[in-house]
């Protein structure tokens, strides 16, 4: 999405191989009030960090289905999710195993449905946000260069 290799920051294997990278896919629940997009971000369930939904592979759904599954379960939104990926960012995920390096693939979800119920809900929060905002809340600032380039605005149609 527009962005050089230098402003990104490189994936670091540590002393890992290639096949220990995994893959996640992510929701970007967005939605307009009046010009402006907004986006839902939730609470990671262990440090209360702003993420968007995200998760594994799911066996028998596309990647943005999967995404969309984690924007039900983790957000409570129900919508239309785009096929096409918006962007991609790494982060490190810390287990109890050691860290490990994810590539996530982030899926528009434009939402039309805001549920009061849903699984994770005691586990996590919400809130909508500016998109401008958001890329200065986010904990994963690879994400929030997604949010902040000024094309995405033209893929949310």
């Amino acid at each position: 999405m527009g962005k050089s290799v230098s402003e990104t920051r490189p994936v670091r294997l540590f002393n890992l191989g290639k096949r220990d990278m995994r893959a996640q896919f992510g929701a970007l629940c967005w939605r307009r009030r009046g010009d402006k997009i907004q986006v839902l971000l939730v609470t990671s369930r262990e440090r209360g960090r702003w993420v968007i939904p995200k998760g594994w592979p799911m066996d028998g759904k596309t990647p943005a289905e999967a995404a969309s599954i984690e924007a039900f379960e983790e957000a409570g939104v129900r919508g239309v999710v785009g096929e096409r990926s918006v962007g991609v960012y790494t982060y490190i995920k810390e287990l109890d195993s050691g860290d490990l390096p994810v590539v996530v693939a982030v899926f528009p979800l434009e939402v039309t449905k805001e549920l009061d119920d849903w699984p994770e809900k005691a586990e996590r929060k919400r809130r909508w946000i500016s998109l401008s905002k958001a890329s200065k809340e986010l904990s994963d600032h690879e994400l929030g260069r997604i949010l902040n380039d000024p094309t995405l605005p033209k893929l949310l149609k």
